[in-house]
């Protein structure tokens, strides 16, 4: 069963570095196990996708899936989205997954939505027992993008009144795994009514955002 998987993950690889003309107009939500709620703001990624779509030119599907971290079609999606406020577990396949796409130049972005933060770490360290997460520049262009955002992270959202942190996981000097702590985009990027965000509020998390899907589609 083991070795079935590997070759699963090893054909899913070579599709998605090999094909990118046919694995590179979708994101997803990642549907994780651990009993969070991953299916947290669901007008969040259609809203920024949209917005991306109308304002910086991306072609996006404007249907936003959902894939499981060991799916094989986890390998059609240059960028996947998890949020939610509680745990979030991965088991070994689904550790083997997520690392090989990672490694095959897929982007993962978590945003805490409030609760994440102590699992989130908890299963970074599986993924990547040997590498530390990084504090994410303001000079990287996640920041310094389309969108320009001098002092780092937008706060959307009050949470615990710290500071809005960027942690990553830098592959080859490209980052591909994102935590987004003490800021809440997903929350931004929802339909208004939902939150009662300002517009300025909105707009901040929609440019942030914008700034992440195209990094996400461009290294």
């Amino acid at each position: 069963m083991k070795k079935n998987f590997l070759q699963i993950i090893k054909i899913g690889i070579f599709l998605f570095v090999a094909i990118p003309s046919l694995y590179g107009q979708q994101v997803a939500v990642l549907h994780y196990n651990g009993g969070g709620d991953w299916y947290a703001n669901p007008t969040a990624l259609p809203n920024l996708v949209n917005f991306c779509n109308t304002n910086i030119k991306t072609t996006i599907d404007t249907k936003v899936e959902e894939v499981a971290p060991n799916n094989f079609d986890l390998f059609q999606y240059p960028y996947i989205h998890a949020t939610g406020h509680g745990n979030i577990l991965f088991d070994t396949n689904e550790i083997t997954a997520l690392r090989a796409y990672l490694n095959a130049g897929g982007f993962l972005h978590i945003d805490d939505n409030y609760g994440m933060k102590k699992f989130v770490l908890r299963e970074v360290k599986k993924l990547f027992p040997d590498q530390e997460l990084v504090e994410i520049g303001t000079d990287h262009p996640i920041f310094d993008g389309v969108y320009k955002f001098p002092k780092g992270l937008p706060k959307i959202h009050e949470h615990d009144g710290k500071q809005p942190q960027a942690l990553g996981i830098l592959l080859n000097g490209r980052l591909a795994l994102l935590i987004t702590l003490e800021s809440d985009l997903g929350d931004g990027w929802e339909d208004p009514e939902v939150h009662n965000d300002t517009q300025e509020i909105r707009t901040a998390a929609l440019h942030m955002g914008a700034n992440i899907i195209n990094y996400a589609f461009s290294y």
